[in-house]
């Protein structure tokens, strides 16, 4: 297909198109002229991809770049070329509270996970965790393990499901999930609360008088 094909397949303005060209974020094509290129399914998927980092994932450029690089950089194992793309995805600014650090250490130690020491999902929780404290709301560690344990089951379903994909379709797949599924666990959890909520109000009012 030509470049006026691609764009259109993609959805994105040709110029934008030859912007990613330029910029080396999309391969050029098989050259069938001076001026004219042949472009495939593999562009289509690159600029699908480019187009869920910046408009999902709201990467810069130099983020979308190091995401691609780390994907295309086949001396990388899997897991290490995914997690380029879910580092980004997490970023936050600031040191959290050392207490707030310690706790998601010991989280960690406890469950036995494995997680980079540089993680920004450490750094996050953390931040949370001094969030919560600030306004008075603690997350007990009872809590905290309750949702680790349902983090675990929806996290080992997920993963399962992405490992029988090429990396391309891998690191689509984390962008597009962890910004747009989560909504939907977050929804899950506050319907999940009000029925809960409900059955113990009728349970209560089922109770007879002492």
């Amino acid at each position: 297909m030509w470049i006026s094909e691609l764009a259109a397949t993609v959805g994105l303005p040709v110029p934008t198109v030859k912007f990613y060209l330029r910029e080396g974020l999309l391969p050029t094509g098989t050259p069938t002229g001076v001026t004219r290129a042949d472009y495939d399914e593999h562009h289509v998927r690159r600029l699908r991809l480019i187009r869920a980092l910046t408009e999902v994932a709201v990467l810069r450029l130099d983020g979308v770049r190091a995401v691609l690089d780390a994907m295309d950089d086949e001396s990388l194992p899997w897991h290490e070329a995914i997690g380029s793309a879910h580092r980004r995805l997490g970023a936050v600014s600031g040191a959290p509270s050392p207490a707030a650090s310690e706790r998601v250490e010991g989280l960690v130690r406890d469950r036995g996970w494995t997680v980079h020491e540089g993680s920004v999902q450490r750094a996050a929780l953390a931040h949370a965790l001094d969030a919560l404290d600030s306004l008075d709301h603690p997350a007990s560690d009872e809590l905290l393990h309750t949702y680790a344990d349902a983090a675990e089951a929806i996290a080992a379903k997920e993963v399962a499901g992405v490992h029988g994909e090429d990396r391309v379709s891998a690191t689509e797949h984390v962008v597009v999930s962890t910004l747009l599924l989560e909504p939907v666990l977050l929804n899950l959890r506050r319907m999940a609360q009000e029925n809960a909520s409900a059955k113990s109000v009728d349970r209560r009012h089922r109770e007879p008088a002492s």
